[in-house]
């Protein structure tokens, strides 16, 4: 299907469902493959189509993030090419297990229930850091975690920034386990990657977000490639979600000194509570032909994001203006 054999209806509700997406990626720093992979199952697409699009979304919307943490100076390039390298493998191996399953007809279902599954997680995991500083200051965690990786010492081993060494078999590790979870779901990572580096690797906040998401853009470039090769990328549903998601990243991102984020992050996770019911809903509704199912599943991702975005916007606007007023007294 091309661009033009869209209507422009569709058109129109891919351009803002990009525009919402792009400003929960640019502000809360993940959200991007979570909300694109999950509609595009609910449409009815395959499960394919719908990782390998939302892996071409998420390395657009991370490389436009990654410019930016390269001029704060945010990222570390020898634990992000580390990352690099054990993501692809990861990813090829998602991608193999997920084509496996394509031939058993058993693809679809699989990858809804993950998601049902993981979207609940990751929200569970906000609504409980958003109790917690934010990701972006610039400090270390020392978990029990990070102390125990630090004793595995099987050589060679890699020191990052905040002073952590750690074997670097640990860490292709960790980022191969990763990365097939990325080629399976066309998911970037970041929400697994991130804690990953912060409680496992205890890297500063603003370093560990810096480095994700340079990695992330490498990885889903990638998977974006491998799935294209194989057609499974829906381009006319992929650039009107584009144009939408480069002007709300910069906004989403812009928004983050006006607003603190800890105020939204609980929000953010209902936000991802209520995805994971829209893709139980969507499955049921495939599963047993039940309609209704369907338009609520639609309606509550679709809904969701927009009505979450719009908050952001809204506090956004509102701070920038009382900011502008103080400076005026």
């Amino acid at each position: 299907m091309s661009l033009f054999e869209l209507t422009l209806p569709l058109i129109v509700l891919f351009v803002v469902f990009g525009l919402t997406v792009g400003i929960l990626f640019g502000f809360f720093g993940m959200g991007g493959s979570f909300f694109v992979t999950p509609a595009l199952l609910v449409l009815g697409h395959s499960a394919p189509t719908a990782v390998g699009t939302g892996l071409a979304f998420v390395f657009w919307t991370s490389l436009i993030a990654t410019l930016t943490h390269r001029d704060l100076g945010h990222i570390d390039y020898r634990l992000g090419l580390l990352l690099i390298v054990g993501m692809t493998v990861g990813i090829e191996i998602g991608k193999r297990v997920l084509l496996a399953l394509v031939g058993l007809g058993l693809a679809d279902l699989v990858v809804s229930v993950l998601y049902v599954i993981l979207l609940a997680a990751v929200g569970v995991f906000v609504i409980h850091d958003g109790r917690h500083p934010a990701l972006e200051e610039e400090r270390t965690i020392v978990s029990p975690s990070s102390r125990v990786l630090e004793q595995i010492s099987i050589p060679p081993t890699i020191s990052f920034r905040g002073g952590t060494e750690i074997s670097i078999w640990v860490v292709l590790l960790l980022a191969v386990l990763i990365g097939g979870l990325s080629g399976f779901l066309g998911v970037g990572g970041g929400f697994l990657m991130m804690p990953a580096l912060m409680y496992g690797l205890a890297l500063p906040g603003a370093v560990a977000v810096g480095t994700d998401i340079f990695q992330i853009t490498i990885s889903s470039a990638y998977g974006a490639f491998a799935y294209g090769q194989r057609g499974a990328i829906h381009f006319a549903m992929l650039l009107p979600l584009l144009i939408g998601s480069t002007v709300g990243t910069q906004l989403g991102a812009t928004l983050t000194d006006h607003i603190d984020d800890t105020e939204l992050r609980a929000a953010f996770g209902i936000m991802l509570l209520i995805g994971s019911i829209s893709v139980a809903s969507k499955t049921i509704s495939h599963t047993y032909g039940i309609g209704l199912l369907h338009d609520l599943s639609l309606t509550l991702l679709l809904g969701g994001a927009l009505v979450m975005s719009m908050a952001i916007l809204y506090l956004g606007v509102q701070n920038i203006r009382e900011e502008r007023s103080a400076a005026r007294r």
